[in-house]
């Protein structure tokens, strides 16, 4: 996206590095992924996030709103950075207040190995279960898989409604989707290790459905945005495996998007929190935290359709379908059987021979 997006008062330059806000108490753009609000009369805390800064108007303008006089720096990278910069802070390089990120593994990784911070929540009642590990590590939002097809060109019976579906479809229409189904490729992108592999542990008929997309000469990609692109554009008919919140939001701008939550069962996903045990400010970053566990920061985040993950709001957009047949993908020590290098070999060799059956 190019441009400025104004939410709630809040300017925030999401692709020229140009100073805009009216006035220091208002955000200001510092550079295309790096944003801050508030005056820093009362102190100063650090966001890194792997969540891009035009989705997080609404939330950092509440939190403004809030607290005026601290100052918050939101910073965007990719998952992986987030990971290293905590990993590898020291003083000449300090540490972000808050890290938070949707490589799940990977945010659990830093708790196993020593690198956060507990914080004790006001809201402990109000999270479900699978959401918190160690008091350390917290999901904030719930975000279910969808599957993502172009409503044009799409015939509405070809609309699969279980994965069983999917692969009864591209078995027996395989050569007029060739080319048009869209995935993740799990061997150069994490989210897609992360969200193959649940599909597997949940069941072992995913194996037909990958041996099913590879007869169709599937396209893989790292990044969910150019697939929702393609898909838009008509390139490919198909997405599996996108994440509802980017999904959503989509469809809500390009009526050549459809959305369809699978019956059968949806994986669901969650965008984790943790303070680095080395933050400079860890007192605002307990309260940044907080904010986002409240019913206020899970609104502003629900609003971007990220889904709130409080038991006691509205549970995320799943298009009708039975909360029973939801699958969170849990916040916890499962998650670091992921960086195992030994399954993921045998990971990688399974998949490479289903994709290539035929």
């Amino acid at each position: 996206m190019t441009g400025t997006f104004v939410a709630a008062g809040l300017f925030v330059a999401v692709a020229f590095a140009t100073s805009i806000g009216p006035g220091p108490a208002r955000a200001q753009s510092l550079r295309p992924d790096e944003v801050s609000v508030g005056t820093g009369a009362a102190g100063a805390l650090s966001v890194l996030s792997s969540i891009d800064p035009v989705e997080m108007g609404e939330l950092l303008e509440d939190w403004r709103t809030r607290y005026p006089d601290i100052k918050l720096t939101y910073r965007h990278k990719n998952s992986l950075d987030v990971y290293s910069d905590v990993v590898e802070c020291n003083e000449a390089r300090p540490c972000p207040d808050l890290a938070w990120s949707s490589a799940m593994d990977l945010q659990i990784k830093l708790v196993n190995d020593g690198y956060a911070a507990r914080h004790e929540t006001a809201a402990a009642s109000m999270l479900p279960p699978w959401a918190v590990w160690r008091n350390e590590a917290f999901g904030v939002t719930a975000e279910p898989i969808v599957l993502v097809y172009n409503k044009m060109r799409v015939p509405p019976e070809d609309v699969p409604r279980t994965h069983a579906d999917f692969v009864r479809l591209l078995r027996e229409k395989g050569a007029a989707y060739r080319g048009k189904v869209a995935a993740y490729d799990p061997e150069r992108s994490g989210t897609g290790f992360l969200l193959w592999n649940s599909d597997v542990r949940i069941t072992s008929e995913t194996w037909q459905l990958v041996r099913a997309l590879g007869r169709t000469g599937p396209k893989l990609y790292s990044f969910a945005h150019t697939m929702l692109d393609r898909v838009s554009d008509g390139d490919h008919l198909f997405a599996y495996n996108m994440i509802s919140s980017y999904a959503r939001a989509r469809a809500m701008e390009e009526p050549a998007l459809g959305v369809v939550t699978f019956e059968d069962y949806a994986l669901v996903m969650t965008r984790i929190a943790l303070i680095p045990k080395q933050a400079p400010h860890p007192e605002y970053a307990h309260l940044f935290l907080e904010f986002l566990l409240s019913r206020e920061g899970q609104s502003d985040l629900a609003r971007r359709a990220f889904g709130a993950v409080r038991l006691d709001m509205t549970p995320p957009d799943d298009a009708g379908v039975d909360p029973a047949r939801l699958r969170p993908i849990h916040v916890g020590p499962q998650l670091l059987t992921y960086q195992d290098q030994s399954k993921r070999r045998i990971f990688f060799r399974e998949w490479r021979k289903a994709l290539e059956t035929e």
